[in-house]
This record gives C-alpha cells, sequence and structure tokens, in this order.
C-alpha cells in the first residue's frame, strides 16, 4: 500500500515511548513463545521482530482461539522462497497465512501477518488508511526483537500508531469535553466501519471500558502531540476537543473515504489470500459474513477460480453499498 497523507510530522513523546515499551514486555502465556519459535524456524534471519496483539492477548489464553500475530521482516526477498508471494507482498501488505503447532496434547493456531519493518512504519504514520495505526494503537505484545535497533523501530512505530488513531479520530468529533471511554470509543467506531467490521458501539464501549487505564495512560502520554485538538481538563481524565468546523468536516469526509476504500481493500485481501491462506474461500465467507452480514455461497466452480469469486463478491457488495 502506497502511503497517501501524513498525519503528523512530529515526533512521538519520549513518555509514550516509554509507555509503549512497558505494555510490549508485559507477560502472556508461554504458548505464544511455541509458535513464534515455529515462525522463526521459517523466517530464519529475515525476521525482525513478532508481535503479538488481538483478543487471545486480551484473554491470555490459546485454548479455544487463535492468535493474532504479526511477523516484521527485513525485506520481501529474503523472507520468501517463492517470488510470487514476496511481489504479492508489496503489492498489497500484509499477506496473511495460517499455522498450527503441536504443543504437549494440544494445537495452538494462529493466523499471522507478514509485512516488512517499513511498511510497518509507514503504515503505523502515513498510510491513508486505518489498517495498521487502528490495532496498533491499542497495546501489544512484542514477542521477539532481532536486536535493540528492531526493538525501537517497533517501540517507534507502536507509538505512532496511537498518535495517528487519536489525531485521525479526534478530529472527527464535535467540539465538547470528553471521557477517555468516550475518545476510545468514539475513534474505534470510526475504525471499525472503515474495515466493514459490524462490532456496535456497545462492543466498542466494552473495550474502552475494559482497557481504561491502559487507555487513559496513554491518552495522557501522548498529549504533547495532541494539544491542537484537546485540552486537558484538571482532572486529568477528561479533555476539551476544540476542532474548527473546517477541521472536523475534513476529518469527516476522511473517514467516509477510508470506508469505500476499506471496502475495496478487504476484498482485494481476500482474493490474495486465495493464494496464501489454508481453507481461503470458507475463510473469506466467513469473513464477509462477519463483517457484512451477507453470506455468499461457496460453489464448485468458486473453488476452481477463486480470484474470479473474489471479483464477483466485490461487485456485489459494491452494489449492496455494505458500508455503514
Amino acid at each position: 500500500m502506497t502511503p497517501f497523507a501524513s498525519v503528523s510530522n512530529e515526533s512521538p513523546p519520549e513518555a509514550l515511548l516509554a509507555v509503549v515499551a512497558g505494555y510490549s514486555t508485559r507477560s502472556v502465556s508461554p504458548d505464544f513463545q511455541v509458535l513464534v519459535q515455529a515462525l522463526l524456524e521459517h523466517y530464519k534471519t529475515a525476521a525482525d521482530a513478532v508481535i503479538l496483539y488481538g483478543s487471545c492477548l486480551r484473554s491470555g489464553e490459546l485454548d479455544e482461539g487463535i492468535g493474532d500475530l504479526y511477523v516484521l521482516v527485513s525485506d520481501y526477498r529474503s523472507a520468501y522462497t517463492r517470488r510470487y508471494l514476496g511481489i504479492l507482498n508489496a503489492w498489497l501488505a500484509p499477506n496473511v497465512f495460517y499455522i498450527e503447532v503441536p504443543h504437549q496434547g494440544r494445537v495452538l493456531r494462529a493466523k499471522y501477518a507478514v509485512i516488512s519493518t517499513s511498511d510497518f512504519e509507514k503504515g503505523a504514520r502515513y498510510w491513508f488508511h486505518s489498517y495498521i495505526w487502528a490495532r496498533f494503537a491499542q497495546p501489544s505484545r512484542l514477542l521477539f526483537a532481532r536486536d535493540q535497533t528492531s526493538r525501537e523501530r517497533v517501540y517507534r512505530a507502536l507509538a505512532h500508531s496511537v498518535m495517528t488513531f487519536l489525531t485521525s479520530g479526534g478530529k472527527a468529533l464535535e467540539n465538547a469535553v470528553f471521557t477517555v471511554d468516550d475518545i476510545w470509543t468514539r475513534c474505534l467506531m470510526l475504525s471499525y466501519a472503515a474495515e466493514l467490521r459490524p462490532e456496535s458501539e456497545t462492543r466498542a464501549r466494552h473495550l474502552a471500558e475494559y482497557n481504561h487505564a491502559d487507555f487513559a495512560q496513554l491518552m495522557y502520554a501522548a498529549y504533547p502531540a495532541l494539544n491542537a485538538i484537546f485540552t486537558r481538563q484538571s482532572d486529568n481524565e477528561t479533555y476539551l476537543c476544540h476542532n474548527r468546523t473546517v477541521t472536523r468536516r475534513l476529518a469527516l469526509w476522511h473517514w467516509r473515504l477510508r470506508r469505500w476504500q476499506g471496502l475495496v481493500l478487504s476484498i482485494l485481501r481476500l482474493i490474495k489470500a486465495s493464494l496464501t491462506f489454508r481453507d481461503s474461500l470458507e475463510y473469506a465467507a466467513w469473513k464477509i459474513e462477519r463483517h457484512t452480514g451477507i453470506r455468499i455461497e461457496i460453489t464448485p466452480a468458486a473453488r476452481r477460480f477463486p480470484i474470479i469469486w473474489g471479483i464477483k463478491a466485490l461487485w456485489y457488495l459494491l452494489r449492496r453499498r455494505t458500508t455503514r
């Protein structure tokens, strides 16, 4: 994905870098290291870092779920033995794969995305769409870093994700006083809509309240980069939003564009996953139904020509105008 626009040219505040570094080193289940070792054996010296995020991070267990991992690589050429995978990854990052690892009588499962460290940094700071920065504005875990340079690059990208997320979402808010939970709920809802995710405001509110302490700390630490949008109140828990009218209108227009962009990107990624993901059509159909409520049949012809199936699915969804 080509960078579209820079949200901020500022360097992250040192306090914010310290906070994301602290979150990244929190303990997790030893099961995740089993998956990390399997990935390192596969990607070898191409692997710069492995990051854990998502629902399994919040639950802390893999027994009934699928882990969500990001593998950051030095470059796509060295990451793959099959050249077309590197070309696909460079064209539309990330590539998504599935892994199963037997361990102590169980099977550990994860869905993992591969992206270059450079693209990850660009996605956190410059990409117009929220695909990277909305995910990694939320606390994650750095399970592996090749060296201190890789570690610091990840921390900086995570800090930029927080800044981009709160800046892009904050500019869309009306002028009023908001709690931390209000701000994160509203920003999460904007990013969900941009990825066709049907989560309700109740779900976003629950996530904001469940992570209140972390989100409040991130907001506090990022504040020096946000004071053109927010003024922190004396209680240190609420923030006055003071957008100009033209700023808010432009931000809302940007989020509408992200919703349309998200529809196209989601389908393109699902088409691409047909070349990388086991049981890709089932996964794609499930993902479409989960994100739009629309069930798309998988016919024998679709299994023979998955890319054509994906194009037809895209056309059908565009006709239905499924963006929220």
